[in-house]
């Protein structure tokens, strides 16, 4: 009881004579508390990003993980393909699709904090006269009308170098001819990004290694990091890009529509990826058919369709090296079905070639003309002619009712796949790697 007593008359004691220095000591407490609560979010965002991207990138080929963070189009277009409002609050056309009338929101600012005007936007159309009436409108003038220019418009807009509207701003960049090697972006409210550009994934894989990245994207091959404990590897199959096998349907043994088929059921696609791709359209367009002929794994319909061979064939598959691995797969499988191949690797697409694996970056629109038409002797790779598709292409891009481009769209990927011109194999995986 004593010592209960004692402790007692103590610690009053002491509360009586440092009450006010045990008061402001829990003031400052309280407040160092609120403070770091309220700041700390901000002082997070302050933390730098360094993120590697594999390939040699221009201004005009800049990834749209980059310019959709920099910058803003006259419009959007949605994971469907379908054009939003963005910089334009709406637009229309007087002549079914010659012209095209923009009309500008209110209180749209340039990141150098002026607002943005009419007379300032220079798309560089080469087939379009441009016209400003006022500040907040923009008329283009078409030679041919042009259905889908909407989702042309949609590009990132910049004033000069790469000032824009977006909510990260460029503050540097490093350039090795024409093409970034670097980029400082810095967020209007605090935060920051470098992002270093590579040549190859082997190059982007390094950089990781040695801590120049701490962040890695679009990566086509997870090794070795899916085995660090200090790194964390994300999966994704990208709908909005396909892995094609074209074939030279000018060349003698391609002409055959018959031989390109049964090379197609030769394929065990379902052994090269986890997202099944069918047509050159991706599966979230609005404009998708999902019931074209697929191709499935089927050996004895490829030797039916094949037959024997010429003596002496041997296709030669040319392909990227990072799609080597697949290359090689499709040559044990064609060799299963009585053809021999070989395989070459080559950095830049050949300007002979039998057959070529490429990653096709599927356009936001369906409007494939360049990849398909006869006429585009530059892009169709496939060197294909034929007349109904033609057809189909030159009517998608005068169309400007959805309904009716939907259903010119549907027949497209249905003719464009019986007759295959390339076999449509998978929507590829990439993976992302971020150090923990």
């Amino acid at each position: 009881m004593v010592k209960i007593r004692y402790t007692v008359r103590f610690l009053t004691a002491f509360l009586k004579r440092f009450k006010g220095l045990i008061f402001i000591g829990m003031a400052v407490g309280i407040a160092i508390f609120v403070t770091f609560k309220v700041i700390s979010p901000h002082l997070l965002t302050l933390k730098t990003e360094k993120i590697g991207i594999t390939g040699r990138h221009a201004l005009d080929t800049l990834p749209d993980e980059v310019t959709e963070l920099i910058g803003e189009g006259l419009t959007k277009i949605n994971n469907e393909g379908i054009v939003e409002p963005s910089i334009a609050e709406s637009w229309e056309t007087t002549d079914s699709g010659r012209t095209w009338i923009f009309h500008i929101k209110d209180d749209v600012f340039w990141q150098d904090g002026k607002e943005l005007r009419a007379d300032e936007l220079d798309f560089g159309f080469e087939d379009a006269q441009t016209e400003t009436p006022d500040d907040k409108t923009i008329i283009f003038k078409l030679k041919e009308p042009f259905s889908h220019f909407p989702s042309v418009v949609s590009k990132p807009l910049f004033k000069k170098g790469l000032l824009s509207t977006g909510e990260w701003e460029v503050k540097k960049t490093t350039l090795v001819g024409n093409y970034f090697q670097e980029m400082t972006l810095v967020k209007k409210n605090g935060g920051k990004r470098i992002i270093k550009f590579y040549p190859t994934e082997d190059r982007s894989k390094l950089a990781f290694k040695l801590g120049e990245v701490n962040k890695l994207t679009g990566l086509f091959t997870s090794d070795p990091f899916d085995q660090w404990k200090i790194a964390k590897v994300t999966e994704s199959a990208n709908e909005d890009k396909v892995m094609v096998l074209f074939f030279n349907t000018q060349s003698e043994f391609f002409k055959d529509k018959a031989i390109r088929q049964g090379l197609d059921y030769a394929i065990d696609k379902e052994a090269l990826g986890i997202s099944r791709a069918i047509s050159p359209i991706s599966p979230n367009s609005w404009a998708y058919n999902p019931q074209v002929k697929q191709y499935n794994f089927d050996i004895d319909r490829a030797k039916e369709l094949i037959g024997t061979p010429p003596e002496g064939l041997e296709i030669r598959i040319s392909t990227p090296p990072s799609l080597l691995s697949v290359a090689e797969k499709i040559k044990t499988d064609w060799e299963a079905a009585g053809i021999n191949s070989s395989v070459q690797v080559t950095s830049t697409i050949p300007e002979e070639y039998q057959v070529y694996l490429a990653i096709l970056d599927i356009p936001k629109d369906p409007d494939q003309y360049i990849i398909w038409h006869s006429t585009q002797v530059a892009n169709n790779l496939s060197h294909f002619q034929n007349a109904r598709i033609d057809k189909l292409l030159e009517d998608g891009r005068t169309t400007l009712d959805v309904e009716e481009r939907k259903k010119i769209y549907l027949d497209f990927q249905r003719f464009l796949v019986e007759e295959l011109p390339a076999a449509f194999l998978t929507h590829p995986v990439t993976y992302t790697v971020e150090r923990k």
